[in-house]
């Protein structure tokens, strides 16, 4: 499938394109949204990859296709540590956590989720990315949803194999100063020690060296294990081949998705 082809994903699905601005999502029970288009054919996803895989890629390039809203666990708590709004109990309680250095809790981060579950309802549908993380935490998103009515299309799980994603991970580096990435041999500065941008040095950050990359995705595969039993035992799972280019990538997806809703 060409990624010509796959144009016809987002004629069938949605029209006219996105709008929503995650309001809800990015401040809390407080936000408000607006309101979206009138959607065709809505989809409610779940993204699954290990670091270095490129699904947020795949998550921006198929809410600009489907006109769903990219609900990333991540920007929540990066839009709340420079947020002047007051945080509600569980944001307050994550955010003190991550400044101490510590790990937020299932618990912490599953409130976070439940105080925005109005987000789930979002009429464009839904591309939900970083969570779950755990089993118990896609017990409990399994839970919510069926007490608020809604159902799950699909958990896509974006593979590739351990020694290209250390590749990936281990050859990226960050500017210190405008913190643009570069990697040394898929995207490289011009100077291989200085930023395009602004000049500033080009870094390699302690997690992203190959020991650490690896620890990262041995935890990684021991937390997400169940979880995509679990998705697989539900009939939901769709793996997709995380290689080639993003718009490789994206035709993959697609197809696989419009494989599962037709079939």
């Amino acid at each position: 499938m060409s990624w010509k082809q796959s144009q016809h994903l987002k004629m069938e699905f949605v029209k006219p394109p996105d709008r929503s601005n995650r309001a809800a999502w990015l401040e809390g029970p407080s936000g408000r949204c607006t309101p979206q288009p009138g959607v065709v054919r809505r989809l409610r996803l779940i993204l699954l990859g290990a670091p270095g895989v490129g699904k947020g890629t795949q998550a921006d390039l198929l809410r600009k296709h489907l006109g769903a809203c990219h609900l990333s666990t991540g920007d929540v708590f990066r839009a709340a540590a420079h947020s002047i709004c007051e945080p509600s109990p569980a944001m307050a309680a994550a955010l003190d956590l991550m400044r101490r250095g510590e790990l937020v809790p299932d618990s912490t981060v599953w409130e976070m989720v439940r105080e925005r579950r109005q987000c789930l309802h979002c009429a464009g549908g839904f591309i939900l990315d970083g969570f779950p993380r755990t089993l118990m935490q896609a017990e409990s998103l399994k839970k919510l949803m069926a007490d608020e009515n809604i159902g799950l299309d699909a958990v896509i799980n974006y593979e590739l194999p351990r020694a290209e994603i250390v590749e990936r991970l281990s050859g990226r580096r960050t500017c210190e100063q405008c913190k643009a990435v570069y990697h040394i041999t898929r995207q490289p500065s011009r100077d291989q020690a200085v930023c395009d941008r602004c000049g500033g040095q080009l870094l390699q950050r302690d997690d992203d060296c190959p020991e650490s990359v690896k620890v990262r995705l041995e935890t990684y595969e021991r937390s997400t294990a169940p979880l995509i039993q679990f998705y697989r035992d539900l009939r939901v799972l769709l793996p997709v081949a995380a290689t080639g280019s993003p718009e490789e990538i994206f035709a993959r997806t697609a197809a696989s998705l419009e494989a599962n809703l037709h079939g």
